[in-house]
């Protein structure tokens, strides 16, 4: 985890101090980018301890594409109880139904991201090649008339199983990406996706898998060690379905910043020595790409459990506590 303790160096040494919506004041610097290399280990950070536990539940409750801060909690991840109940500004939102609701956050846009598209009834041609596409009609200019000058045609992406099903049969396209920053639902969120742009990059020469992620506003302190040690497991778990060796993880990030109440417990853990790098265990009860049920990632999503991974031989120094800005 050395580049990421570099990082925070980085950061408090050459940042300046702003303002934002939190009411919290970071020392930020524009646009700074992380390499780990999983043939050296899980990037888990050794500096304090990582809830690796929560870090799970998370990722399976975006697998799932959960939008409750209850079904994160029955998977061991309270991260999301704040921003669903604490946040006033999403308190006050007509779109939150209630209760630990958040919104269709992260995995809702990964697993079924909402599309339409508007077609004129001249357009014979580009009609039937969209029905052909799996496009359904939900709407017309007179709501399906004979007489509609134009219809709507609406359809759900399911980004992640696109891109397993690009890396087993069709490792060399360079478009294997997933994104949550759908424009169109971003007020019924919580929270606005912070890392947004996910790209699968396959080496078929070398069976290795790598990951670039952008994440456009990180909180390094509490936030960067989860999101790299997440990215590191999802990239992971699609070398495990689709028969390649995890290898290079790339993060960019837009705006690193360490809030200003982080500061103290920055320099405590810029302190320490880091220990060595753990070791990621998959259960073998989650199947790899030799089992059918690895063709499915909602079947993968509804198998799986926070127990089913574990890291080995992970040290690290205690805790270091801190408050998160919401």
């Amino acid at each position: 985890m050395q580049p990421y303790l570099d990082l925070l160096g980085f950061v408090l040494a050459n940042g300046t101090r702003q303002s934002n919506r939190t009411g919290v004041d970071t020392i930020t610097f524009p646009g700074a980018s992380l390499r780990f290399d999983l043939d050296n280990g899980f990037p888990a950070v050794t500096t304090k301890k990582l809830a690796f536990k929560a870090v799970v539940g998370e990722a399976i409750g975006f697998l799932r594409g959960v939008q409750s801060a209850k079904d994160f909690r029955d998977l061991g991840c309270k991260v999301w109880d704040q921003n669903a109940n604490e946040n006033q500004q999403w308190l006050n939102n007509p779109y939150r139904k209630g209760t630990d609701d958040l919104g269709p956050v992260y995995g809702a846009q990964w697993r079924n991201w909402p599309a339409f598209k508007t077609l004129f009834c001249s357009q014979r041609n580009e009609i039937k090649h969209a029905q052909a596409n799996g496009w359904q009609l939900v709407g017309s200019d007179n709501f399906g008339g004979d007489l509609a000058d134009f219809y709507v045609f609406g359809k759900q992406f399911d980004q992640l199983q696109i891109c397993l099903d690009k890396l087993r049969n069709n490792p060399t396209d360079r478009r294997i990406l997933f994104h949550g920053w759908n424009w169109a639902q971003l007020d019924e969120m919580a929270l606005p996706p912070c890392h947004l742009l996910y790209q699968f990059l396959p080496n078929i020469t070398t069976r290795e898998l790598s990951m670039t992620l952008y994440i456009r506003s990180n909180d390094l302190f509490l936030g960067a060690p989860f999101n790299i040690a997440e990215a590191a497991l999802l990239l992971s778990l699609f070398a495990r379905l689709s028969d390649f060796k995890p290898r290079y993880l790339s993060i960019f990030i837009g705006d690193a910043h360490i809030y200003c109440n982080h500061l103290d417990a920055v320099k405590t853990q810029l302190s320490r020595e880091p220990y060595k790098a753990p070791r990621l265990e998959i259960s073998d009860e989650v199947p790899d790409h030799t089992n059918p049920l690895s063709d499915s990632v909602d079947e993968i999503a509804k198998l799986l459990r926070p127990d089913h991974f574990s890291l080995v031989d992970y040290q690290h120094d205690p805790s270091i506590p801190a408050l998160m800005a919401v």
